[in-house]
């Protein structure tokens, strides 16, 4: 019986849509014979000190529909029942990722950077109240063009002490913060100094004014 299996992406797609990239329709109805689809091999580990799951890169050499058959093209590091050159099936639900250079807009490197949360939205996954934008701060060495955005997005209702204490506060992706809630997202490209309170009555943000 084989230690591995491949997943299938499809819910957690739908749950981290700005965090976890799945290539659109519209490439993965370009691939054909020849091109290459990455999935995630989920394998089974009696050691807690390795990964869980694998991601490699099939070569396709079958199509039927949804249906795809390669051979796997990297070498697994872990999982000893499988080697390069493996037949794999497959289905679109498994792919994460293509060789096909995709003209859709990447939602996860659009809202990759990040951006200073309370843990009243990221822990309590609880509706955003209030935001404002504030020249970035330096986060360390900046890598891979990641950088703060300035953002910094709160409940509302969270009190000056609570936000001086360092461990109510975290950095993170905005993307991490449009799963929780995207009614935001509108407002992100508004500039420095700007800052929008949640209308609990009107149900929308509105600009606060200084």
């Amino acid at each position: 019986m084989k230690s591995w299996q491949i997943d299938d992406i499809t819910e957690l797609a739908k749950e981290s849509k700005y965090t976890f990239y799945v290539p659109p329709k519209s490439v993965v109805e370009k691939l054909a014979i020849g091109n290459f689809a990455k999935v995630i091999f989920r394998f089974q580990s009696d050691d807690p000190t390795i990964p869980k799951a694998e991601r490699m890169w099939v070569e396709i050499k079958e199509r039927k529909g949804n249906q795809f058959i390669g051979d796997l093209a990297n070498m697994p590091r872990y999982i000893k029942d499988l080697a390069i050159g493996d037949e794999i099936e497959f289905e679109t639900q498994n792919i994460i990722n293509t060789d096909i250079k995709s003209e859709e807009e990447n939602l996860v490197e659009k809202y990759i950077h990040r951006c200073f949360v309370t843990n009243e939205i990221s822990k309590k996954k609880r509706k955003i109240g209030y935001l404002y934008r504030e020249e970035k701060e330096i986060l360390g060495k900046e890598e891979n063009g990641i950088y703060d955005s300035g953002w910094r997005i709160m409940a509302g209702d969270e009190t000056q002490e609570y936000i001086d204490d360092k461990d109510n506060l975290q950095i993170l992706s905005l993307g991490f913060v449009l799963n929780i809630d995207d009614t935001i997202i509108d407002l992100l490209e508004a500039p420095v100094g700007s800052k929008f309170e949640w209308d609990t009555v009107q149900k929308v943000f509105k600009r606060v004014e200084d």
